[in-house]
């Protein structure tokens, strides 16, 4: 993702842009293929696997595994502009997939069996080799919602105030009920199998920037990961650019809710920094309690109960759902966002995450591979 050409500040519109992990799966059966490294060929020679020098644009590139594929959008300010982002990406990427005999399918975990194969990269061998089963076994696709931020220390201080509300995000985004050929029985598996990897998930107060870059210091000089680019946080400040890169959601069936996501995560990260401007205390609930929140999360989605980020008590999801949205609402009025939320909002609570839109098409195909070929077609 590529924010040089937008900054930041208290009295702008912050810009957002989104990375989606996409699986490529055989155009018959729905299987897996690994094909990334051919799809890549095709999108190359079609000029969509780089960005320019200096200017914002998207991109097509590989993934961990070769089942897989990511996009990333430009930054953007208007959520209009950025889902005809995603969906041109979409296409970019499905096009170039078709001539390899493959389908994209936006799933956070693979329905049907699948053996995952590295894709040919110096560092993903490495990983690999380090992590073992881990690593290996690990096809899971998430989305990736950056959000600019003036400064580090702006993006730690709006990290320490997001955290708690997370959990919701996920709830929202997901879409992964199936887990190589079984129900999972979670709402988003992907969920849990990220949470094998030793460096994933809730991360405490750290209160500056420089903090935060000690502690991801400290981790790497265990020797455990291989580098900072292993801190697959929740939320995380990027490495690359001027952006809080917010991590906890399953890529979404429907790109309107991958639309929704960035809005919440916008809202979230602009009422936190501005919380940390007026010197507001983050909540201190310990990480151990926070990971209690994502894993009901990633059960129930919103079927059932969240714990609420402000009581750390089960509460109703609606309830949840409808209090990060009051909690943001000065941000998403400032930014015009408010009714496409609300919209969104009330269509997830009547249709189902696309977790519950998975189970619905299995239903009615009765048997996995179909179904997979028809959720590839809605992705």
């Amino acid at each position: 993702m590529d924010t040089r050409s937008s900054s930041s500040t208290h009295d702008q519109v912050r810009t957002v842009g989104v990375e989606e992990e996409l699986l490529l799966v055989d155009a018959q059966t729905g299987v897996p293929r690994s094909v990334a490294s051919e799809v890549l060929r095709v999108a190359r020679r079609r000029g969509d696997t780089e960005v320019d020098a200096g200017e914002a644009g998207g991109s097509v590139g590989p993934e961990l595994q070769e089942q897989q594929i990511e996009t990333d959008t430009p930054p953007e300010e208007h959520l209009g502009l950025l889902e005809m982002d995603l969906r041109q990406w979409r296409d970019k990427t499905r096009a170039a997939a078709a001539e390899v005999g493959a389908l994209i399918l936006a799933s956070g975990t693979t329905p049907l069996p699948a053996r995952p194969q590295t894709f040919d990269d110096e560092r993903y061998a490495a990983i690999t080799e380090q992590f073992g089963l881990t690593a290996s076994e690990q096809l899971t696709c998430g989305c990736h919602v950056h959000v600019s931020v003036d400064s580090d220390d702006e993006a730690v201080g709006a990290l320490d105030r997001i955290r708690t509300w997370l959990p919701v995000l996920l709830a929202v985004s997901a879409n992964s009920p199936f887990w190589h050929g079984e129900d999972s029985g979670y709402q988003s598996y992907r969920s849990q199998a990220m949470s094998r990897w030793p460096t994933t998930g809730p991360t405490e107060i750290f209160g500056s920037g420089q903090a935060y870059l000690d502690h991801l210091r400290q981790l790497v000089d265990t020797g455990v990961p291989l580098d900072e680019g292993m801190a697959y946080f929740d939320a995380r400040p990027s490495r690359h650019y001027p952006t809080l890169e917010v991590r906890v959601a399953d890529v979404c069936l429907d790109p309107r809710d991958t639309v929704l996501i960035a809005a919440l995560a916008r809202a979230l990260v602009d009422t936190a920094a501005k919380e940390w401007a007026q010197g507001q205390p983050a909540d201190p609930v310990s990480v151990a309690v926070l990971r209690l929140a994502m894993w009901q999360a990633g059960k129930h989605g919103i079927t059932g109960d969240l714990l609420d980020p402000r009581t750390h008590r089960p509460r109703p999801a609606r309830e949840v759902v409808e209090s990060l949205v009051e909690h943001i609402a000065p941000a998403l009025r400032e930014t015009g966002d408010l009714a496409r939320v609300e919209t969104g909002i009330d269509r997830i609570f009547t249709r189902g995450t696309g977790s519950s839109t998975q189970r619905r098409i299995l239903a009615e195909e009765g048997e996995l591979p179909g179904a997979v070929v028809r959720m590839a077609e809605l992705s």
